[in-house]
């Protein structure tokens, strides 16, 4: 079974910029789709950044496009999220997710949910001045 841990959260101001990290043990990270999720208080969880195994096309949410950045790693089993120009809107916890690729029909990045039944712990990122 695929285990995941998120790294790389912390305090940083508007403007500032993160880097966040899914190291993922147990499992071949070839054969996983890989999302980033986040969830602020009171808020339900939202996908921001998705990444495919079988084409390596990426999705983004419609918040984060051009500020963040997704990218995976197979030598280092690592899947990273850079994220720039950061807002106080985006303070929440992060969390890294997977699904294998042999439950999916798309080739295409998914980045719902409900597409995903690994979950890693989360990280907290606060945007604050």
């Amino acid at each position: 079974q695929l285990h995941l841990v998120e790294s790389g959260g912390g305090l940083v101001r508007p403007g500032g910029s993160l880097r966040l990290s899914c190291a993922a043990s147990g499992g071949n990270l070839a054969f996983y789709y890989i999302g980033w999720f986040r969830q602020a208080p009171g808020k339900e969880r939202e996908g921001v950044a998705c990444i495919s195994s079988a084409d390596g096309s990426t999705s983004y949410s419609d918040s984060v496009k051009g500020r963040f950045t997704v990218s995976r790693d197979y030598a280092k089993s690592m899947v990273s999220l850079q994220m720039n120009s950061l807002k106080a809107e985006d303070t929440a916890v992060y969390y890294c997710a997977a699904v294998g690729s042999w439950t999916v029909s798309t080739p295409q990045a998914l980045c719902a949910v409900a597409d995903y039944d690994i979950w890693g712990q989360g990280t907290q990122v606060t945007v604050s001045s």
